[in-house]
């Protein structure tokens, strides 16, 4: 339910989903950010993803005008989320994790900075990372957004609490509900197309680092793999500019390395050396970028701690 604001002008009503499929360890922790917020023009939708936990339980201890509630046979994290923006009324979209959280003035800052930028179409913040207890382990802090940069890298640089305009969504289509990896990489690739992404220099949210997180955890074969389709499908596009199709060798090679770093972190060494050979041939250099030797590393160093 959206709050009432006591302001003399309209704010442009925020329509916030979070998607939570046996999330009941954190989930109260993630709707009270939100209903905790300074800004009064929110609706919060909350869909309960076929959970087999006490997820429903939780929600129904809420009263019934807090925010709008609803469960369904499990569809996947992006078929959810699409769900809910089709759903949501507001002028602004977003997403929470069901195990993240936001800081109280964190849409306030990231409303105001849509509003003095109006030929962006998304901003995002800084964010901290948080232990399974909710203990902060460390912020991290984003560089300015370089969209050529976040298609030729594989960056994801938008972190948890994001806004975005609803026309801009339109036009670029909601998650790919085939991806189970990246599907946020994919979404920001094509938002982008369509307009720039404005950086708020303050800590926004919370990131939770746990084994049973997407994130965190090890991907199998198909989702490893995932990145690699997606840059081929994003440039298959007729509508790039010539700026941005000149990426693809690098953009490709990034990508698998990308993948290399997951199958490692896996254990599946052969397939590791076999994608890191591919990203060789397409663009020699790809391995000694330091992006690209931090993903190995990082992979390496989880391996060795997992044994």
């Amino acid at each position: 339910m959206a709050k009432q604001s006591n302001c003399s002008y309209e704010l442009p009503l925020v329509s916030i989903v979070i998607p939570a499929f046996n999330a009941a360890d954190y989930l109260r922790e993630a709707i009270d950010s939100v209903l905790n917020q300074s800004y009064p023009n929110i609706e919060l939708i909350v869909l309960d993803d076929g959970s087999t936990d006490e997820t429903s339980e939780i929600l129904n201890r809420y009263p019934e005008g807090d925010f709008y509630r609803e469960s369904h046979p499990n569809m996947g994290q992006a078929a959810t989320l699409n769900k809910g923006w089709a759903m949501a009324k507001g002028k602004l979209l977003g997403y929470l994790s069901a195990d993240d959280a936001l800081f109280p003035c964190a849409v306030e800052d990231l409303v105001g900075s849509l509003e003095a930028n109006p030929g962006a179409v998304m901003a995002y913040g800084d964010y901290e990372c948080m232990d399974e207890h909710s203990r902060t382990i460390k912020a991290i802090r984003l560089p300015d957004f370089d969209y050529m940069a976040m298609i030729r890298d594989i960056e994801c640089l938008p972190g948890p609490g994001v806004l975005w305009r609803r026309d801009a969504f339109q036009k670029s289509g909601g998650w790919d509900q085939g991806l189970h990896q990246i599907p946020d990489y994919d979404f920001w690739l094509r938002l982008g197309l369509h307009g720039g992404f404005c950086h708020v220099d303050e800590v926004l949210a919370r990131f939770r680092v746990h084994d049973a997180s997407q994130t965190c955890g090890v991907a199998d074969v198909a989702k490893s793999a995932e990145v690699v389709a997606v840059i081929e499908h994003f440039f298959e596009r007729e509508d790039l500019p010539c700026s941005i199709r000149s990426l693809y060798g690098q953009a490709l090679a990034n990508a698998y390395l990308f993948s290399a770093a997951q199958h490692l972190k896996a254990g599946r060494y052969a397939l590791a050396w076999q994608y890191l050979m591919v990203g060789l041939k397409i663009y020699p250099a790809v391995v000694f970028l330091p992006l690209n030797l931090r993903r190995l590393a990082g992979a390496a160093w989880f391996r060795l701690r997992r044994g």
